[in-house]
């Protein structure tokens, strides 16, 4: 009988295949690495612009006259439609106003101190986020890849009966394939409740916007504020005759009265200077996982209500508390250590991974050292390639192109490290065999 495909195409194929296989798990692995670093989301922050004015609280009048100050910086122009005030908060103690065309620091008595800059840090966020792609693409990819460590993590333990029983013997001495399976066993057995949260919680917020897409279709007609209003709650109507901008001394007044074990941090402006606008709160609530509850406003400062956040139904309050879960930011430092000793023993696993199948390929005759080789340029490529950006931001300044310099050097990692290994198996073909006599 005829073979449907010549030996060369399996071959091939088999090469592909190993590829592609090579290509999700370096994403995988890029995922929990670039994890890892942005659990210091807002310390980088700190770092890449240290004269950034700082305080523990600002005043509510302080916060209007910022507000006052930005608007007149935009007279003009397009109206913004939405205003952003970070609040001081312990993480980050700044002050930044954001609409839609600037960023901006202020002062402890609302003056406009700098231009925020910090495209490092967004730039790693968006990293891990999207993978540099367009946003709905890489965050679903990345949400795929985030059900991926589940589906890896169960499947490990099945495969592993005694992987639990075995949790603390480790043959590190070993030089051989024992201790990379070791390390990758143990690892992967200590971080377990770790690597669950973390790709289950990235699992629901990658995938968000596919989810999000399709029960506005299929349910609102295509309305995503609708299909988000039972959980973060609804915008009301807009009106966009011009207005002035609203107060919003009284509001932080009101919060400050009504809701004292409440911490705000962010102050949202919605559709500024029409009829319609409203002012939104974001307020912290202490020992909760929520990332905060939503407390709406008229522009005339009257209260509204709250979203539900916090005291609503039990979806609403699990949803409000997967960022937290994911990202690693309450518990103060401890839990951002605890996260990135975690997140560095995950991408571990994911390495070692790699290696013990190739380890197996080897024992079975068939040895991949193109393959080996460029796994060990992505896995040190990675790292490298994060702090040539972060170089990169420190010499270069804000305006450096972070995204082309982490995927060249990446890129050229693995290349010369793929070089390399043929340049090594062309000298070793060449060699003469030890003994052979002609």
């Amino acid at each position: 009988m005829t073979a449907l495909f010549s030996k060369d195409t399996v071959r091939r194929g088999i090469a592909a295949h190993s590829a592609i296989g090579l290509v999700c798990c370096a994403l995988l692995y890029l995922i929990c690495v670039s994890g890892t670093a942005i659990v210091l989301y807002e310390e980088w922050q700190r770092l890449e612009q240290p004269s950034a004015p700082e305080m523990e609280s600002i005043a509510p009048q302080a916060v209007e006259r910022a507000i006052a100050n930005v608007a007149a910086t935009e007279a003009g122009q397009t109206p913004t439609t939405h205003l952003y005030v970070h609040m001081p908060t312990e993480a980050l103690p700044r002050t930044t106003v954001t609409t839609d065309t600037q960023a901006v620091h202020v002062d402890a008595q609302g003056a406009i101190a700098a231009p925020e800059e910090n495209a490092w840090a967004e730039f790693l966020l968006g990293l891990h986020y999207t993978l540099n792609l367009p946003p709905v693409l890489g965050m679903t990819l990345v949400g795929m890849f985030g059900a991926m460590i589940v589906a890896l993590a169960v499947s490990g333990i099945v495969a592993h009966p005694r992987i639990f029983r075995d949790a603390f013997r480790l043959r590190a001495r070993r030089k051989d394939d024992v201790a990379t399976l070791d390390w990758h066993n143990r690892l992967a057995v200590w971080t377990l409740p770790f690597a669950l949260v973390i790709a289950l919680t990235g699992a629901m917020i990658g995938l968000f916007y596919v989810s999000g897409a399709s029960l506005a279709e299929t349910a609102y007609d295509g309305d995503g504020d609708a299909a988000l209003a039972p959980v973060f709650g609804a915008e009301p109507e807009g009106d966009a005759a011009p207005a002035p901008f609203p107060r919003v001394a009284p509001v932080l007044d009101y919060m400050n009265r009504e809701y004292p074990g409440v911490r705000v941090s962010y102050l949202i402006l919605h559709d500024p200077g029409t009829r319609g606008q409203h002012v939104q709160v974001v307020g912290e609530h202490e020992r909760r996982l929520i990332f905060g509850e939503y407390y709406a406003f008229a522009a005339d400062g009257s209260f509204k209500g709250t979203a539900g956040l916090a005291d609503g139904e039990t979806g609403q309050q699990f949803a409000a508390s997967i960022y937290k879960l994911h990202f690693g930011n309450y518990g103060g430092l401890p839990v951002k250590i605890a996260y990135i000793v975690f997140g560095i023993a995950l991408s571990v696993v994911v390495t070692t991974g790699t290696f013990i199948w190739l380890n197996k390929q080897a024992r079975k005759g068939r040895p991949r050292p193109v393959i080996r080789a460029g796994w060990w340029g992505v896995t040190i490529g990675v790292p490298v390639a994060i702090l040539a950006t972060l170089l990169a931001r420190l010499t270069l300044g804000n305006g450096a192109p972070f995204a082309a310099i982490f995927w060249l050097v990446t890129l050229a990692m693995v290349g010369g490290a793929i070089l390399r290994s043929r340049q090594a198996g062309q000298r070793g073909a060449l060699a003469p065999t030890r003994g052979f006599a002609p």
